[in-house]
């Protein structure tokens, strides 16, 4: 009865994990990046997400979608909140599949002027 018990809970389990993967939302990272660009992200953070003066690099970040979210609603640092009647949380899901579409930042190492400059 134990072994019943414990199969039950686990399929119950099982069809939970799957209703909630069945309702994260999925990003459009064409519209992201039009958003990305409209929104004026690019003034801070850099057309490809390399960061500059002002902004993070946010290409290839390792948050997901939600911590994009929570990040954007109430941040740290220099950056100004964005609430939903600005951005939604599917335009900024959106947006965070565009930046997963740019390329990591290269090693210091991997980059030669960097190199020749360490030498000197």
């Amino acid at each position: 009865m134990r072994i019943l018990l414990s199969l039950i809970l686990l399929g119950f389990t099982a069809l939970g994990s799957t209703a909630l993967l069945a309702q994260t939302p999925t990003g459009d990272a064409a519209n992201g990046k039009r958003l990305f660009l409209r929104d004026g992200c690019y003034q801070c953070h850099g057309y490809g997400g390399q960061g500059g003066a002002a902004g993070a690099r946010i290409a290839a970040i390792g948050l997901n979608a939600q911590g994009l979210i929570r990040y954007v609603r109430a941040p740290a640092g220099q950056m100004p909140a964005y609430t939903a009647k600005v951005v939604s949380d599917q335009e900024l899901t959106d947006i965070h599949a565009y930046l997963q579409t740019l390329p990591k930042a290269k090693p210091a190492k991997d980059i030669p002027l960097l190199n020749a400059l360490e030498k000197k």
